[in-house]
């Protein structure tokens, strides 16, 4: 019988709750079958087991927090091989002698499964009449000698056709993921969607390969709908005291995670938020743009692109505001990254998630609007993962979405900048001496002021402001 314990599945967690058994004692169980969810300070994960066999014992309720190393479950392993098929030799038999063979011990597990097995390679043996044995070779298994020319021109052949694939792997790629993120609706259902205000996005499609019906925008409409009329009666629910009016709920996952961090955010490292005003006309003019081009089409477009954008630009002019700071034995040091893990806050139903997309500054226009859908929907469905909530450069937090003008954000420990991003609206606008509607933002940044002095906080501000003003200096 093996027991399999709960593992680091991230950079150095702690400990983890049980969410969910994916399976019961008695239950018959294959390698990297998902048998428990857990919950970290940082995602929700779902673990395969690295085991076959049958399982004897759950080692802890559901709900209960754990920490690493704990025992999760033990398996009584199935042992036993298949019998060979008739008149066909075991791969065993004719393995070479060298042939490596697969670790029976699992590996170290981060929520991916265990490694794959090593390659078994068949004997090879020479036709009679082609190539003679390899000297010192034995009459059975020996292999052919190839001529070096030949030799050459085949290695020569298989790199050109890996890079070839290489290639065309790489330019499918974003195709790909376009039509991944696209929602799919036929207009009759985008035309309620609309007349509902209901926002695609946000709705689970039931239908085929995905699509969203329009019994589905109909009863994600009633369910937000109950949802507003259930709150006339939150005053009088009942809760756990004698008087029925406190609901207690434990902190932990990612709540308590998030909550330790702002904690020594802010304690730390010494905020100073400054603020700009900002006509995002000529945004919104470009993105309505982008959104009518053939290279966007099925992509979402907002304005959050063009700030991520103009984020990344403005931190290569102003390099100290993607940097850490960071306590080392011989003293503090200040580390600037040449590299942008763009965080993104984003509000779920478990809480306040700050997943990143790696090597920003390496995306074009295009691929980092792909990138930003799949981390808003992948957030939305709880999927986001571990790795995907580490290493964070500088954080950017849309509040505009909820319609609030600016805010003071407390920076995302590891980092020295965090940007919160504004709602959008129509205001009166004084251009050349004239009083014109126009559209109109919100910038607000919180710094580290250790790193980040007010002279660069400010230039910062204002370089992402340009870009706001005018995306066209994006070309420069």
């Amino acid at each position: 019988m093996s027991t399999f314990n709960l593992p680091d599945v991230g950079e150095g967690l702690t400990e983890a709750e049980i969410v969910g058994w994916k399976v019961k004692p008695g239950d018959t169980v294959v390698v990297n079958q998902v048998f428990v969810e857990i919950e970290t300070a940082k995602s929700l994960v779902e673990l395969p087991s690295p085991y076959a066999g049958v399982v004897k014992e759950l080692h802890a309720a559901e709900g209960e927090t754990l920490a690493v190393g704990s025992p999760l479950f033990s398996v009584d392993e199935v042992g036993s091989r298949p019998a060979p098929l008739a008149n066909v030799p075991d791969v065993a038999d004719i393995a070479e002698a060298d042939t490596p063979v697969a670790s029976e011990e699992p590996g170290p597990l981060v929520g991916s499964g265990p490694k794959a097995d090593a390659v078994k390679r068949r004997a090879r043996t020479s036709r009679p009449g082609t190539n003679k044995p390899a000297k010192g070779a034995g009459a059975q298994g020996a292999a052919p000698v190839i001529p070096a020319a030949l030799a050459d021109t085949i290695s020569r052949r298989a790199a050109e056709i890996g890079q070839a694939s290489t290639r065309l792997t790489a330019a499918a790629k974003p195709a790909v993921a376009a039509f991944v993120d696209r929602v799919l609706a036929k207009p009759p259902v985008r035309k309620v969607a609309k007349e509902l205000g209901v926002d695609l996005t946000e709705v689970t499609g039931t239908g085929g390969r995905g699509e969203i019906t329009r019994d589905d925008v109909l009863s994600y409409k009633a369910q937000r709908e109950a949802e507003r009329d259930a709150a006339p009666m939150f005053w009088s629910a009942k809760g756990q005291e004698e008087d029925g009016r406190l609901i207690r709920t434990p902190v932990r996952g990612i709540r308590k995670a998030t909550a330790k961090a702002m904690v020594e955010s802010a304690f730390t490292a010494p905020h100073v938020s400054i603020f700009v005003d900002v006509d995002a006309s000529r945004t919104m003019e470009y993105v309505a743009r982008l959104k009518k081009s053939r290279d966007f089409e099925g992509i979402k477009v907002s304005p959050l692109l063009v700030l991520a954008k103009a984020v990344i630009w403005a931190a290569a002019r102003n390099p100290s505001v993607n940097a850490s700071w960071v306590e080392t034995e011989n003293g503090a040091e200040i580390q600037v990254k040449h590299f942008m893990n763009l965080g993104i806050a984003a509000a779920t139903p478990r809480g306040l998630l700050v997943p990143n997309i790696k090597e920003a500054q390496d995306l074009s226009m295009r691929e980092l609007a792909i990138a930003l859908n799949d981390l808003a929907a992948t957030a939305r469905a709880g999927k986001t993962s571990p790795a995907d909530m580490t290493g964070g450069t500088l954080t950017v937090t849309n509040i505009g979405v909820l319609g609030i003008d600016t805010g003071t954000p407390i920076i995302n420990p590891g980092e020295v900048a965090i940007l919160a991003f504004g709602t959008i609206r129509q205001k009166p606008w004084v251009v050349d001496g004239q009083v014109v509607p126009r559209w109109i933002t919100t910038l607000g940044g919180s710094f580290d002021h250790r790193v980040v002095d007010g002279d660069l906080s400010a230039r910062f501000m204002a370089d992402v402001a340009a870009i706001m003003q005018e995306p066209a200096l994006l070309l420069d």
